[in-house]
């Protein structure tokens, strides 16, 4: 009977008879409800979230989990997400951007100069993107807001995300207030096709009730009391969702990964023209001692049309952004063409996530946090340190002509997601190290080159990852290497967790050694973004010492071997009297890889290089030229 419906039901049945009056109806229930209730405390946000699952009768840490795992409670400036996502509560539209293959489709991934790929002529139109569950339509008929509304006004997201589980929950049979038992409507709201993906967004939530959060968002502060909540998991069937393939995945049980195989196969005429990896046995003959973070540049399905795509290129994991779903793709014995440098490729392990580096679209809670989850077990299954140096972005490869996943990936975050918090900026430096970290939300310097049809717009402004470097202690000095402010333009940048010698200092200017030169930051004491260190740095014994793109053998090493000499690239020279941060130290080795399925080998060299941060790449010095110290 009608009568028995939840308050928020019976004013759903009023739709029926037209929305002007279901808009009036919210508006006069929520006046009803200001009147009867004391003003809810906190800031504006935290009201927000009060009144909305008040009003929807859904328990307030339900509505914040789901929203944390979204957003973390902010707004994002009325931006989509990645997976064409708005608002605190992620609700979902179509977004034409996500659309397409992105950079896969036309470069050199495999970065081997003694057989550059051959990629077919890509397609004239993009495949056509499958965007996922479209929630803020139902939002909108549930709620009587207008889709606009639901995008831009953050208490209309908030309401209609409440509105959402509500439905969710009724259609489960659930009618409670305890937490305990929405688990399976929590579930749903993930958009999740399989069981292991949901529910993996699920638990996420419930960990986060059980632990409390506080955060400062766009609308101020926004706290989860915690609270111990033991979820009732079995409405999951009720869901009817699929379970995903994960034979042969290397990742941890709660991800469920999906195994969607990126091909071996000749596709051309000659046995050159074969793919999108190259065959090798890493886990006796080379150490990975590296993981790359991409980001897809286009949708998730287009991105698997690529790696499934024999004539193009491969990587070893795709994470979506809409619930953190994760497909795995290659043995990792084998060697995948994802970096844009061989060497690189041959001792890491890359994983794309869907999105953008500089369009205005931001990442979801729930992919920096399954992205995180999958890292660290991958660093622990084959000892990679979790830092900087090893843990690197596409834009800091030698080589490479990428640069993702750009400013806009949250780098301090993702560590503490990893559970190695890196240091806080301070003032007053005077190490001899510094480590830059800049905190994400206030540090929003003006870049260009977001809008695709106009290069010199100012990109929206919002948090970064990244600092300048000036070529004098003056922000009316040029940038260093005579850079722009591009938001492409690495010429002058230095992205957090990345580590440098200091040179000099002057006031609230910092000086560190980049690319041979001196490169100035502020840190001011009011907002700083470095923090002093301790590390290992590299010293040249001589002027002109050659920093290295690669890391291969010298000449004799291939003698009798059948191996073709590969020399080093030269990146940059180093002088005396400058010092660079080392990050690891790594023998000279080359896998012997040419056509198809012809048998390869590693070439190992005696000569013993080192990693250091020589600008927003890395780059490698022979240990012979150079002196260890630390400081």
């Amino acid at each position: 009977m009608a009568h028995n419906l939840p308050r928020w039901r019976r004013r759903h049945r009023a739709v029926a008879a037209g929305a002007a009056a279901l808009a009036a109806a919210a508006k006069l229930g929520a006046v009803a409800w200001n009147a009867a209730a004391e003003e809810p405390a906190g800031s504006p946000r935290q009201a927000e979230y009060t009144a909305a699952a008040a009003e929807y009768e859904v328990p307030e840490a339900i509505l914040l989990g789901v929203s944390y795992m979204q957003s973390r409670w902010t707004d994002h400036g009325g931006q989509p997400s990645t997976a064409g996502g708005f608002g605190p509560m992620h609700l979902t539209d179509e977004v034409p951007t996500l659309n397409g293959a992105g950079h896969h489709n036309e470069d050199d991934a495999r970065g081997d100069d003694t057989r550059p790929m051959e990629l077919p002529e890509a397609e004239s139109e993009a495949p056509e993107a499958d965007p996922g569950p479209i929630t803020i339509d139902d939002a909108a008929s549930l709620t009587g807001e207008t889709e606009e509304e639901l995008r831009t006004d953050p208490a209309s997201n908030i309401a209609g995300g409440a509105a959402l589980l509500a439905d969710y929950a009724a259609d489960l049979g659930i009618e409670s207030d305890d937490p305990a038992d929405w688990y399976a409507a929590v579930a749903r709201y993930s958009g999740a096709e399989d069981e292991a993906t949901a529910a993996r967004f699920a638990d996420e939530v419930y960990a986060l009730i059980a632990t409390g959060a506080t955060e400062e968002t766009d609308d101020g502060t926004v706290t989860l009391d915690s609270q111990a909540v033991d979820p009732d998991e079995s409405g999951m069937a009720a869901l009817g969702l699929t379970a995903a393939d994960t034979s042969n995945t290397i990742c941890p049980d709660s991800l469920g990964c999906e195994w969607i195989p990126a091909p071996y196969e000749q596709w051309g005429t000659t046995i050159s023209q074969y793919g999108n990896h190259d065959l090798a046995d890493r886990e006796n003959d080379i150490d990975i001692n590296a993981i790359v973070i991409h980001d897809t540049e286009g949708c998730y399905d287009g991105t698997l049309d690529v790696v499934q795509d024999p004539a193009r290129i491969s990587w070893n994991y795709t994470v979506r952004s809409s619930d953190g779903h994760i497909a795995e793709h290659l043995d990792h014995k084998n060697v995948g063409w994802q970096a844009g440098n061989w060497a690189v490729n041959m001792r890491s392990l890359g994983i794309e996530h869907e999105g953008f580096a500089a369009d205005g679209s931001w990442y979801t809670e729930i992919l920096y946090r399954n992205s995180a989850e999958l890292v660290g077990f991958l660093a622990d299954r084959y000892d990679v340190p979790i830092d900087r140096a090893h843990i690197l972005g596409h834009d800091n490869v030698p080589q490479s002509t990428h640069w993702d996943p750009g400013p806009y990936w949250d780098w301090g975050h993702y560590f503490q997601l990893l559970g190695v918090p890196l240091e806080h900026a301070s003032g007053g430096i005077g190490t001899e190290v510094v480590t830059v970290a800049p905190e994400f939300a206030d540090n929003r310097p003006v870049m260009t080159g977001c809008d695709a049809a106009d290069d010199a717009a100012e990109c929206p402004v919002r948090g970064a990852s990244t600092v300048f470097l000036y070529s004098e202690p003056s922000l009316d000095a040029p940038l260093l290497n005579e850079a722009s402010n591009s938001v492409d333009d690495l010429g002058a940048r230095a992205g957090y967790g990345q580590q440098f010698a200091v040179a000099e200092v002057q006031g609230d200017w910092v000086a560190v050694w980049y690319q041979g030169k001196k490169g100035w930051i502020l840190n001011h004491e009011d907002s700083p973004v470095l923090a002093p260190a301790r590390g290992q740095v590299a010293v040249p014994n001589r002027d002109d010492v050659t920093v290295w793109r690669d890391t291969f053998p010298e000449a004799a090493a291939y003698e009798g071997t059948g191996a073709t000499y590969r020399p080093n690239g030269v990146v940059t020279t180093i002088d005396t009297g400058q010092s660079y941060v080392v990050g690891q130290e790594l023998r000279s080795q080359a896998l012997w890889a040419k056509t198809y399925n012809t048998p390869t080998f590693v070439v190992n060299g005696e000569t013993v290089f080192y990693q250091i941060q020589i600008g927003h790449r890395i780059g490698y010095v022979d240990a012979a030229d150079v002196t260890l110290e630390m400081v």
